[in-house]
Order: structure tokens, then C-alpha cells, then sequence
């Protein structure tokens, strides 16, 4: 999937005549690309809208104007865009209960190694971001990778295949079919030469 250059962005201005409209129009596209797997955990997977969102916040918030600090946001949250062939998406570990936080992420220790998503009859294993890992703590935001490869997303893109999200961690087993909008949106990241998707 492209990166987004400087020329993608509103300029502050015309970012706030057209926020509320715009804001609205992505609320409803990552309501579409929200899979919640049990009811601790959820995915938003990201693409290129999802994330120019998360840079216009931030511009808008930080009232970031110049050029190499813009620039700056953009290599940030670049990195959340999916590769060829790949989804990726942002994992929230959701608790309601304030007193349940910290018990149910020490419980959750050891969640990058247990969340799959399959394929028909095949399983590719999420890749997690290692800078947001403490020795024997876990964030209650994840940034999370499925790299299929080319054969793998072309099963993914048949409707006749299933496709689940799982998680098979110990402590919390979980599974949820990916179908509906979730699954035509997330089919729209996985075309045959991503590169071409603004």
C-alpha cells in the first residue's frame, strides 16, 4: 500500500471546514473494519484512510504547520500500513472495569504469540510490533501484522473460503469469522498489486 506523502493531507484550514464530515465518513468505514474477537480484544484494521485520519488528528492537536515535522508524522504512522499482501491492524485489549485493567493484560502476557488468522484450511500467525513489549507486561494497544503472500490472499479475496481471526492464547481462547463489510473491505487491501490502492 502506498505511503502517504505530504500532498495526501488537508492543510489545517480546509482540515477543520471539512472535519466533521470527513471524521464521520471514517468512523463508519473503521466500524465496518472492526473484528472483535471475544470481548477482550478488538482489530481496526488500518489502510491508507485509516491512517491519514490518525495523521490529520494529529496535526490538528499538535497545530503541526511545518514541513519536517509533518514529514515526521507521516513516517510515524506509515508504519501502520499494511505491506503487499499483508493486513495489518491495531489491537485494542478492551476493559471497561478500571480495577480489571492490569489483571486481565498480566493475564494476557504472551498474546503475541497466540492470535491467527486462517485461511480455508491455512493459518498465518500475527506479527506484533516488539517495541511496544515489556519484559512480563503487554500494552492495551497492539500493533499487529498478517502477512499472507500472494496465494494466501487470493484464497482470502474468494468468498467461498472461510476466514476466521483467533486467538489461542491459554488464558483466552476465542474466534470470530470474518465475513460481510469486514471481509469486502479488508478483500479491497489485499488486490492483486496492492501498490495501486490510494
Amino acid at each position: 500500500m502506498k505511503p502517504l506523502k505530504p500532498e495526501d493531507l488537508f492543510d489545517l484550514t480546509r482540515y477543520e471546514l471539512e472535519r466533521a464530515e470527513y471524521r464521520a465518513s471514517i468512523i463508519a468505514l473503521k466500524r465496518a473494519r472492526r473484528v472483535t474477537v471475544g470481548n477482550e480484544l478488538a482489530f481496526v484494521f488500518e489502510n491508507h484512510d485509516t491512517v491519514r485520519f490518525q495523521v490529520q488528528e494529529m496535526l490538528r492537536t499538535e497545530r503541526i504547520v511545518k514541513p519536517d515535522a509533518i514529514q515526521h508524522e507521516l513516517d510515524v504512522y506509515n508504519a501502520l500500513l499494511p505491506g503487499d499482501f499483508e493486513l495489518s491492524a491495531t489491537l485494542f485489549v478492551e476493559i471497561q472495569d478500571k480495577a480489571r485493567i492490569r489483571p486481565t493484560l498480566d493475564r494476557l502476557v504472551g498474546i503475541d504469540e497466540h492470535v491467527f488468522l486462517d485461511v480455508g484450511d491455512e493459518s498465518v500467525q500475527a506479527t506484533f510490533d516488539p517495541k511496544q513489549f515489556e519484559q512480563d507486561r503487554i500494552s492495551a494497544v497492539q500493533y499487529v501484522r498478517f502477512p499472507l503472500g500472494p496465494q494466501l490472499a487470493a484464497r482470502f479475496r474468494d468468498e467461498s473460503v472461510r476466514v476466521v481471526l483467533r486467538a489461542a492464547h491459554p488464558a483466552y481462547t476465542q474466534a470470530t469469522e470474518i465475513t460481510g463489510a469486514a471481509r469486502r473491505s479488508l478483500c479491497e487491501d489485499l488486490r492483486l498489486d496492492p501498490r495501486d490502492v490510494h
